[in-house]
């Protein structure tokens, strides 16, 4: 939806500040603005309007004094003005001023009644509060400078250069001066003892269909991303069916030619869903001249992320242009129903359950990040259903035996898959169902991370290789690629601070460490026709 920086803290130039924000105008191409406190600090916005585009310019005021700033959808918000928000006068209808009013109501701990994916700070007088949704939908870093100013942006761009140490707001967290960072999200699922319900298929379709549906909430044109993998497509076969009457949904689909495998199958769950399908193609060669840009974009060096968003970055381009501004996405679904192919070599259901809630934890760090960055580079909002909170709850509750791929002859995302298999009234074509997982960047064509490895492995001598772990003390690489990655990081991000905000996500359980699915021996070119027969819930 935009970027925020705040300033907190007497003495910055106020045009600088306005510089600095600008770092970021892509987040949002519609409007800037920003307040100057009575105490000095400076809060600033760039705004992508998606709710409320007459009146909803921020920063907002607040009843009296407090001024905030907000990135992301708050989805509940007319329920708690229509609730416990009812005696507020409210200044616009957007979403966003909910926040500040809340603040206002119950002070500091109020976090737990939002239902959305959002980034905030408030500021009153001297006093200020800065939060970040529970999963990291939304990316936040908070910084200190040398004369003590605390500093909250969306992205590193502003901050990294003005501040002696800066480092990721964790997710669920809010901040406050007198109590520091506050966990406030808490479930129930982060204990892996506690995951012992029994599994219905029913709670499990509705509460995905109720997180796609809030999701859909919009006075701009809303699209899907449509990979062809079940996840995607089951998110396009949800929102189809809430789509207006004679107005079809807009899908787009990524790969290097019409043969790659996402591309055929998005094709496929797109004629069966009545979308108006959008299918991108692009060159290794261009996607190799976008590394600079898009690293520079995304702010992290992690090898899986770069590689899936350079065909991320080229696919919101051309959504812009199409006019959409707002897109779902299918992240989460692996790392809550054991997706990704590692997960079937998991030594036991305890260690399954805890990888699984710590993928589920650090999705802000890669998956999140990329979906955020690689789109809002072109002004577009992606919005994650499976990362709903409810249906977190639901899902992760369950007990792991039912969501291990093991229990399923090595289907993964079984129980998701048989949620949604109702041939009276089908979801998607049976193939792409029980379509097996296909990684983003593996997707879009397996020439991608073959060529661009290889391509790495021109720019990188042996010599330097050698050298890495001098040159890069902290997470040295230890490949060609990763150390391509990381020289470009380095141009733009040289701080310390800046290497220690990444985390180099790697599978467990298989001896290939490389990230792609293709390094698990279990991947197959195909479907699981050959595995599920027989296999019933």
């Amino acid at each position: 939806m935009s970027g925020i920086l705040a300033v907190i803290g007497k003495g910055k130039d106020p045009q600088l500040v306005k510089e600095l924000s600008k770092r970021m105008s892509h987040r949002g191409p519609d409007e800037s603005d920003f307040h100057i406190m009575k105490n000095g600090s400076i809060i600033c916005h760039e705004s992508l309007s998606i709710i409320d585009l007459k009146s909803g310019k921020q920063p907002i005021q607040g009843t009296k004094d407090a001024w905030m700033v907000h990135d992301g959808e708050i989805y509940n918000y007319q329920e708690l003005k229509d609730g416990i928000l009812k005696h507020h006068t409210f200044r616009t209808k957007s979403d966003s001023e909910v926040i500040v009013h809340l603040y206002e109501e119950f002070g500091r701990d109020f976090c737990n009644k939002l239902d959305g994916d959002w980034a905030f700070v408030i500021v009153d007088g001297d006093d200020y509060i800065a939060g970040r949704d529970p999963m990291g939908v939304k990316p936040l870093y908070y910084g200190l400078d040398e004369r003590g100013r605390i500093y909250f942006s969306s992205e590193m761009k502003p901050i990294a250069d003005q501040c002696k140490t800066f480092s990721t707001f964790p997710p669920g967290h809010y901040y406050t001066p007198k109590n520091g960072f506050v966990k406030y999200y808490q479930p129930e699922y982060e204990d892996y003892e506690n995951a012992v319900q029994d599994l219905d298929l029913s709670l499990i379709r509705g509460s995905l269909t109720e997180a796609v549906r809030k999701r859909l909430m919009s006075e701009v044109p809303i699209g899907v991303l449509l990979s062809g993998g079940l996840d995607s497509s089951l998110i396009a076969a949800i929102a189809t069916r809430f789509a207006d009457s004679g107005k079809k949904l807009q899908s787009f689909s990524i790969g290097l030619n019409a043969d790659a495998p996402d591309a055929k199958a998005a094709r496929k769950a797109a004629e069966f869903l009545g979308t108006e399908h959008h299918e991108i193609h692009f060159s290794v060669e261009e996607g190799i001249k976008l590394l600079e840009k898009i690293i520079w974009h995304i702010e992290t060096y992690d090898i899986i992320s770069v590689r899936a968003s350079v065909p991320m970055y080229l696919l919101s381009k051309v959504i812009a242009e199409k006019g959409v501004k707002a897109i779902l996405s299918g992240e989460g679904a692996d790392e809550i129903f054991g997706g990704h192919l590692y997960f079937r070599n998991a030594p036991s259901t305890e260690e399954f359950q805890k990888e699984s809630i710590e993928r589920v934890q650090k999705l802000f760090t890669a998956d999140l990040l990329r979906a955020d960055k690689s789109t809002m580079a072109n002004g577009i909002e992606t919005r994650i259903p499976f990362l709903d909170k409810n249906f977190l709850d639901v899902t992760m509750l369950i007990r792991p035996q039912e969501r291990q791929p093991k229990t399923y002859d090595g289907v993964e995302k079984y129980i998701l898959r048989k949620a949604f298999d109702t041939p009276e009234d089908p979801y998607l074509p049976h193939e792409i169902l029980w379509r097996q997982k296909e990684q983003f960047s593996d997707g879009v064509g397996y020439s991608w991370i073959d060529e661009l490895i290889e391509y790495c492995a021109t720019q990188v001598s042996d010599e330097q290789l050698a050298g890495a772990a001098a040159e890069f003390p902290y997470n040295s690489p230890t490949t060609k690629e990763a150390y391509l990655y990381r020289s470009i990081f380095h141009k733009y991000y040289p701080q310390v601070s800046a290497a220690q905000t990444v985390r180099k996500w790697i599978p467990k359980w298989q001896e290939n460490q490389d990230p792609s699915g293709r390094a698990n021996a279990a991947h197959l070119q195909g479907n699981f026709e050959s595995v599920k027969s027989g296999v019933t819930v």
